[in-house]
């Protein structure tokens, strides 16, 4: 009567495997002892406990990717996406339980139960009782899918104590199958409601699938799981953020991590892979952006007109080419658009517990038919994420409370609104009126009057801090001036036959490349390849292809801001660029050292930053396809006489030392570059130069540039 079963029903089936031994003693002692210390703080309450133990016990976490959502974080993104939800009349539970909200990777439920907490107070302050809610919301108005059982029996146990004394009948919490079948099929999880309204849960690798009920679990072999399309008023989620590439590192002997998980094989793996893409045709997922942009898809195939989609996704969602017809289809399809990331360092990057990756909250409401597109698109950066519930309250109460009055990436450098709890400033809000999901260069920004200059500049305006007013200053993507290389993996692979084999340096190599990043290497603008290459036999007329894309300058491919100085780097000879360093090429080789300089100039630095994914702490990283939109100086507006000043320029700096890049604003030799490019070169006066300098010692301050890396003593401003 009391749903004791969703407490005790796992801890029981563990126990009697124990088997009667002085071992088994030892073993309750201990746990006993654990629980008395716990319980005396009072954690024994706290989800957090709960979900932090699990998460980090789960046998294939590394390829389930299944992160905590810390519950600050998932308060705030539950009050952002409940206050969305229009129509609604608070007072009545009868148009309460008409509700239906979804977390289709629920995990071990911390999205759900915020979600709930925040519907059951708007009852509350509407005068209702909440305690009224709870049969009708565990039996027909939640759903949580998941491919773990033992998460889902956790989430039962959270919801269900959200009122311990009220009875409830069902659930609509299930355990979805994932992996090859007794029948020879094999099901990918939740993402199997891709294909249609409702899906049957058979089978989860070893056991039936199964429904958490109150008093049990419900072996669920002829139970249809209805999960109907255009049926949902909120999707919140917090999805798994693996790729279904193998080009991650550590993962390289795995075919696909993204479904790698209860010992795959590897047609397991491949049968998975082509069934995701086969469910994820005609929607916004994208294979190298992850199995979150499924879920993605999913939320949208679920969500009805004027639903709300609330997720936790990594910060590439923001500027990643991949993660591209996501943002899309939310500039198309969505209105109320907010975005809210954290301008820290470290663990304070992220809204899930031991991520060690930047994350943001998107919040958005499906359009209905007759609805015009929104006009602002709300960009909100904290100062570091919410450490308690009544700070994650406060702080959705400020963004909610700001209008659409507020200061826009379009405006001049003054900054955003600010955002405040009492005295304190938690953040910056900045709105635009861009909806072309090309990228949201606007997150994780501690000063937003940096992101105003580098968005006006990406548009060919330079607005600086000190001067507001608007200098041309002609920008383009390096695709209209130039074009880039390859992927390393198209010129010396795994896995496909590539042209070149990779062998030692030799400088009278007749093919070169420029591979790796070396800090120590690279601290001057000149840089040497660090490898030859070998033509493959029989690939003699592929490797002639490849070739004609070697050049002398490079881009830097993941760049650490604070320990690498260059963002561009040049070779005395022609040399293709490799996992570090792919090429950049210009058909007049004047542009050379006109965008080497560029590129290594403070202006050049914000250009990079700007479009760079910043999901890593004090590093910017650019795919190689991202590279075609890189906004740069467009050489083709230069002089003849501006070209051959940048390559006087160019000459004088070839053997100067720079320091690294979050550095800028204290190194003499970038300020006397800065000088030189932006006075010389590109012939303005000394206020521009003045505020190009202040201008770099913003970036310099920026959370996501030094990375949390402390300043040498006595670094200052270098002019």
């Amino acid at each position: 009567q009391i749903n004791y079963w969703a407490i005790f029903a796992i801890a029981r089936d563990i126990v009697n495997q124990l088997p009667a031994s002085k071992a088994s003693t030892q073993i309750l002692d201990k746990l006993r002892d654990t629980a008395q210390r716990i319980n005396s703080g009072g954690a024994i309450f706290a989800h957090n406990l709960t979900g932090r133990t699990f998460h980090r016990l789960i046998a294939d976490r590394k390829y389930l990717a299944t992160f905590y959502t810390l519950p600050e974080s998932a308060a705030l993104l539950a009050r952002l996406a409940v206050a969305k939800l229009n129509g609604v009349d608070w007072a009545s539970a009868d148009d309460i339980g008409k509700l239906r909200v979804g977390d289709f990777a629920c995990g071990t439920g911390a999205l759900l139960s915020a979600a709930y907490e925040q519907i059951a107070n708007r009852h509350e302050n509407a005068g209702g009782d909440p305690a009224a809610l709870h049969s009708v919301m565990m039996a027909e108005a939640l759903y949580g899918c998941d491919v773990v059982s033992s998460a889902i029996h956790i989430t039962g146990s959270t919801l269900s104590g959200m009122q311990p004394n009220m009875p409830y009948e069902n659930t609509q919490l299930y355990t979805l199958a994932f992996g090859r079948q007794r029948d020879g099929s094999v099901n990918i999880g939740s993402l199997e409601l891709l294909k249609s309204s409702s899906g049957m849960a058979l089978f989860n690798t070893n056991d039936p699938a199964r429904r958490t009920g109150s008093r049990g679990e419900e072996t669920a072999g002829q139970v249809i799981v209805d999960v109907p399309d255009d049926g949902f008023d909120l999707v919140i989620m917090n999805p798994p953020f693996t790729r279904a590439t193998n080009h991650e590192g550590a993962r390289r002997d795995v075919v696909n991590p993204a479904f790698a998980a209860f010992e795959a094989s590897k047609a397991d793996m491949d049968a998975m892979g082509k069934r995701m893409r086969d469910l994820g045709r005609a929607s916004c997922y994208d294979g190298k952006a992850g199995i979150a942009s499924a879920f993605v898809a999913l939320a949208d195939r679920k969500l009805k007109p004027g639903g709300v989609l609330a997720f936790v996704l990594p910060l590439s969602a923001a500027s990643g080419t991949s993660w591209q017809k996501f943002r899309r289809m939310l500039a198309r399809e969505y209105a109320d658009l907010e975005v809210c990331s954290i301008a820290a360092n470290r663990k304070d990057i992220s809204f899930s517990f031991d991520t060690g990756m930047a994350e943001c909250l998107v919040v958005a409401r499906k359009r209905r038919e007759d609805e015009e597109s929104a006009s602002v698109v709300k960009f909100i950066s904290l100062t570091r994420r919410p450490d308690g519930f009544l700070q994650a309250d406060m702080i959705a109460k400020s963004i909610l409370n700001a209008n659409d009055n507020v200061r826009r990436l379009e405006d001049g450098p003054y900054g955003g609104t600010p955002l405040n709890i009492g005295t304190e400033q938690v953040g910056e809000l900045i709105g635009t009126s861009s909806e072309r999901g090309d990228g949201w260069g606007a997150v994780r920004i501690k000063d937003y009057s940096l992101t105003q200059t580098a968005y006006a500049l990406s548009q060919s305006q330079l607005r600086l801090p000190n001067r507001p007013e608007a200098v041309e200053l002609k920008v383009a993507p390096l695709t209209s001036v130039g074009s880039r290389g390859l992927v390393d993996r198209l010129i010396t692979g795994p896995p496909n036959p590539a042209p070149f084999t990779k062998r030692d340096y030799s400088p009278t190599a007749t093919y070169l490349g420029l591979w790796k990043h070396s800090a120590k290497e690279e601290t001057r603008m000149v840089c040497t390849p660090d490898l030859s290459l070998q033509i493959n036999r029989g690939m003699e007329d592929k490797a002639a292809s490849v070739w004609s894309i070697a050049s002398r300058t490079h881009i830097s491919r993941g760049f650490r801001f604070n320990t690498q100085p260059l963002s561009v780097a040049f070779t005395e000879q022609a040399s293709l660029g490799g996992r570090a360093w792919p090429n950049a090429k210009f058909e007049d080789t004047r542009f050379d050292y006109a965008f080497t300089i560029w590129g290594n100039s403070t202006l050049g630095l914000l250009c990079y930053w700007w479009h760079s994914n910043r999901q890593q702490d004090g590093r910017g990283d650019i795919t190689v396809s991202g590279m075609d939109n890189l906004p740069i100086l467009d050489l083709r507006a230069l002089t003849d006489a501006q070209l051959a000043t940048a390559q006087e320029i160019f000459d004088e700096f070839r053997a100067l030392e720079l320091q690294p890049a979050y550095l800028a604003d204290a190194d003499a030799n970038r300020a006397l570059l800065d000088r030189r490019v932006v006075c010389d070169m590109l012939g303005f006066d000394d206020a521009v130069y003045e505020g190009v300098r202040m201008l770099a010692a913003k970036w310099c301050a920026e959370p996501s540039v030094h990375g949390g890396k402390r300043r040498p003593a006595g670094a200052r401003l270098a002019v």
